[in-house]
């Protein structure tokens, strides 16, 4: 068992600010490193620049022992965690820049018997590029693809599989799949994750490791593509898709997941992709599921549209802009998408409702002052558009919303 005194973090959004957080409350020492100022200087005093529930309690303890504290400048580590983002390029090709940039910024100060893990969603390849990109870098060091018995450096994949508002949970009980260049490079890996993983830690090659967190989300894009094709079909055929899939779901060998208005957040709706770059001749469900998914946006706008035909003035409110219920995440999102759109396109009055922000990213923040409450969006709209599913419109019932034109893609109304 190798004891860790010191571990970096690099990145720290949604997965690496709880990871460092987690680490730290292990009496770890951690030191974060990210390029925002805000980021860095907010958690320096304890406190967090993201929403995820009780992560604000862990970070103002790790912070106040002295365990936990953020800097924009690396520092050396027995550890290194990568947790940046790793986004597409035009033409849906995959992103590595983050990576690439986080690694020049730990290079100076990786030393021998340094363990380096790449924690972001990555097409497979990306952690033997790792090893290469560092023996570019650190010439001085060997790496584990020129020597797998004899490296300097130890270097392995783990993607994170976290949901968004149980991140602190999933972190502790979910089980990790630890993918390493070499079967030294995991079981190093394998220690560090033992600090504070309750799950299993099951070892694998990194190319496997990389594999299996696309497939998961690929997994989980197909069967909701599945969901969004047929409430269109049940939308040409009159039928109410919320219905038929609790009817359907009684058989007991089928379970159809819900249906919405797309597909958001930063994994689904991007690690498909990945899959379809690697091999886009063998990918052809995968593909047609992300071109369900995202056509799923405009049918929802164009029934937006047909509505606001009914009215001299149309005042459609937005119910929801994150990319799932309960959370602030606004990433990826397809409420977010749909709202900008109609936004721009003029169809009438638009008016947003998101309980869980006070106030939009800045690049949309001339739309700041479309945001309301439920209660004045109920007031004024003639149409009501139902995105997310939040807790706060479940309280809803039909005789509230009797008099409008409801467009409900999350089927509170069922």
């Amino acid at each position: 068992m190798h004891n860790f005194s010191r571990v970096s973090v690099i990145g720290l959004g949604y997965i690496g600010l709880p990871t460092a957080a987690v680490i730290a409350s292990r009496g770890v020492e951690v030191i974060g490193i990210d390029v925002s100022e805000h980021a860095v200087n907010t958690i320096n005093q304890g406190k967090v620049h993201i929403v995820e529930p009780d992560l604000d309690m862990l970070v103002q303890a790790a912070v106040t022992t002295g365990k936990l504290r953020a800097s924009l400048i690396p520092e050396p580590a027995e550890a290194f965690l990568i947790a940046v983002p790793t986004p597409f390029k035009e033409g849906k090709v995959p992103d590595l820049s983050f990576i690439e940039i986080a690694l020049k910024t730990i290079a100076p100060v990786i030393e021998k018997g340094n363990l380096i893990i790449l924690e972001s969603t990555s097409p497979v390849g990306t952690t033997d590029k790792i090893s290469q990109w560092l023996a570019e870098l650190r010439p001085d060091l060997v790496m584990p693809h020129q020597d797998m018995d004899h490296a300097d450096v130890f270097i392995a994949h783990c993607p994170e599989r976290v949901l968004p508002g149980r991140v602190l949970q999933e972190l502790v009980s979910n089980d990790r799949i630890i993918g390493g260049i070499t079967d030294r490079c995991a079981q190093r890996a394998i220690d560090l994750y033992s600090l504070f993983v309750r799950g299993d830690c099951i070892k694998t090659n990194a190319r496997t490791a990389e594999m299996a967190k696309l497939t998961e989300n690929s997994f989980r894009d197909v069967n909701i593509a599945f969901a969004n094709e047929l409430s269109m079909i049940c939308d040409h055929l009159k039928i109410n898709v919320w219905e038929l899939i609790k009817l359907a779901n009684r058989h007991p060998r089928v379970n159809i997941l819900s249906p919405g208005p797309g597909v958001g957040g930063h994994c689904i709706a991007v690690d498909p992709w990945f899959i379809v770059d690697s091999a886009p001749e063998q990918a052809q469900i995968i593909r047609k599921a992300r071109e369900i998914n995202d056509s799923k946006p405009h049918y929802v706008i164009n029934k937006v549209k047909q509505a606001a035909d009914q009215f001299k003035k149309p005042v459609i409110a937005c119910l929801g802009l994150a990319f799932k219920a309960d959370i602030d995440d606004l990433r990826e999102s397809p409420a977010l998408d749909i709202a900008l759109h109609l936004l721009n396109d003029n169809i009438g009055e638009i008016v947003l409702v998101e309980p869980n922000i006070k106030k939009l990213p800045k690049k949309y923040s001339a739309f700041d002052n479309a945001l309301t409450s439920l209660p004045q969006a109920l007031e004024k709209a003639n149409i009501l558009l139902v995105l997310v599913d939040h807790k706060q419109f479940k309280t809803l019932h039909l005789a509230d919303v009797a008099s409008k034109v409801v467009i409900d893609t999350r089927g509170i109304f069922g």
